[in-house]
This record gives C-alpha cells, sequence and structure tokens, in this order.
C-alpha cells in the first residue's frame, strides 16, 4: 500500500511539472529530471521567481510577494512564517511546505 502512494504521489508530481513546465516556452522536462526534481525540494529563500511559481499553488503574484518579503524581512525559517507573506493562508502554506525547504 505504501508502494501504490508513493507511485502515486510521485506520478501527479510529474504530471504537474509537465503541465507547469509546459506553460513556459523553451522549457524541457525529461523523466529523469522530473524524477530528481521531486527528491529535492527548493530552497525557498534561494529560490528566483521562476522557481517559485513552479511550486503548486503559487503563482507570478505570490511569488513576486515571497520574494518582497525574504528581501524586507529576512529568510523564513518556518511554514508558520510563511502565512505572513501576503496571501498565503495556512492551507496554501501547508501545501507549499512539501515542496519547499526553510533553509
Amino acid at each position: 500500500m505504501k508502494n501504490v502512494m508513493m507511485a502515486l504521489l510521485l506520478t501527479g508530481l510529474t504530471l504537474a511539472a509537465n503541465q507547469t513546465l509546459a506553460a513556459k516556452p523553451g522549457a524541457t522536462l525529461d523523466k529523469q529530471t522530473a524524477i530528481a526534481q521531486q527528491q529535492q525540494k527548493l530552497n525557498l529563500n534561494k529560490a528566483s521567481a521562476e522557481q517559485l511559481e513552479a511550486v503548486p499553488g503559487i503563482g507570478k503574484a505570490k511569488a513576486q510577494a515571497i520574494l518582497a518579503y525574504i528581501q524586507e524581512n529576512g529568510p523564513i525559517t518556518d511554514q508558520k512564517q510563511l502565512t505572513n507573506v501576503k496571501g498565503i493562508g495556512d492551507k496554501l502554506a501547508a501545501k507549499v511546505a512539501q515542496y519547499v525547504s526553510f533553509e
């Protein structure tokens, strides 16, 4: 059961990554790259706007809000602090925390 759940999760993440990158001209994603991206979390405090936009639930406006918050207040250290960013509540912060690290 655990293996089935993991396979479903990886499949969903791959599909989401493909959809995200397919919307951007010139962006390509092969299976190996998708798997590598899934195994590593994005460092929220070092990410670019484009990288943040690839995180499910984060669009252009929220990516810019995160970068502005970091610039004004310093690094975001945890999921709770992420809720201080304009437009990000508890539910979205929990969703985003699955894909990012706060190092």
